[in-house]
């Protein structure tokens, strides 16, 4: 037995001074009790209890002694009491990197049911890039992130398809003469295109597969988010490239129609992306099972094109 072992026996003599109920309470013999309690006085160097009429006492030096460990045995007790509530998913926190677009309309209904299944955990979600989100995980300031394809391949990082985009042009009435035409690529070159700004995953794959197919066009209006796009669509203002997902009610409802070209776009994903040289935590581990065992099952996204 080492020391920390006779301490955990002293302090529970000296509580309940007894080393009958220290013995109950510890599942061990009293003899084995007695024992630690002699081994930890020859190591101090002092005796720690003395006899009382129903059981032990501390001495003066016992108290002494008593007053420090009983502060770090209950640090003890609280850490145990702690992870176990962590491992119980009593307690926690989850940290996720998402992009608006992959918040909204993937993760978001998997928040609600965690949430739901385990309230006491907290959940922190960090609205960045892709390179931001792959950066963050590479520095383990996050447990995961959910990015949209393509994206470029970095280091050990690990990652699954979980569902699959599209993406599409959208126009309202007053272009309905490409409606139900089958179109070809280069006439998005003669069209007033609504185009997200910036370096983005959806503006970069865009851009890149036009580009290979020898088209180049000059947005009309280039705008901060998806869904400005689809408003300026519903006011006629153009053409809007966006994700399937960003006009789907405008869609259905016949207010925008979708444009068809002779060359299908290639479909994109949302992945999860995991750093394997960090575990995660308990927490994060059920949200990931979540939605990981209903992820395509043919393996990683694809890198940038």
């Amino acid at each position: 037995m080492n020391n920390l072992e006779y301490y955990k026996v002293f302090y529970h003599v000296a509580r309940l001074g007894s080393l009958t109920a220290a013995a109950g309470e510890l599942n061990i013999s009293q003899p084995a009790v007695s024992q630690s309690v002699r081994q930890l006085e020859a190591s101090v160097g002092t005796k720690l209890f003395a006899r009382a009429p129903k059981g032990v006492r501390l001495t003066t030096e016992g108290e002494l002694l008593y007053h420090y460990v009983a502060k770090g045995y209950g640090q003890i007790e609280l850490g145990e009491q702690k992870l176990k509530q962590m491992l119980d998913l009593e307690l926690g926190e989850v940290h996720i990197g998402a992009s608006d677009m992959t918040l909204r309309f993937y993760l978001l209904p998997y928040l609600e049911k965690f949430h739901e299944k385990y309230p006491r955990i907290k959940v922190a979600v960090s609205n960045a890039p892709t390179p931001e989100t792959l950066g963050n995980l590479e520095q383990n300031k996050i447990d995961f992130g959910i990015v949209s394809t393509p994206f470029e391949k970095r280091g050990v990082l690990e990652a699954v398809n979980v569902r699959e985009i599209e993406d599409v042009f959208v126009a309202g009435r007053k272009f309905i003469q490409y409606k139900n035409r089958m179109l070809d690529l280069q006439e998005l070159q003669k069209m007033p295109i609504i185009y997200l700004e910036g370096v983005t995953s959806t503006r970069s794959y865009m851009d890149s597969f036009l580009e290979r197919n020898n088209v180049r066009i000059r947005p009309e209006f280039e705008l901060a988010t998806s869904d400005m796009i689809v408003q300026f669509a519903l006011r006629n203002l153009g053409v809007g490239c966006v994700v399937r997902d960003f006009a789907q009610e405008h869609l259905e409802d016949g207010r925008l129609f979708e444009l068809r070209f002779n060359m299908i776009i290639p479909k994109r994903h949302f992945c999860v992306v995991t750093n394997p040289r960090y575990p995660v935590s308990t927490a994060a581990r059920n949200l990931l099972d979540l939605f990981i065992p209903a992820s395509n099952e043919s393996g990683g996204c694809e890198a940038s094109i």
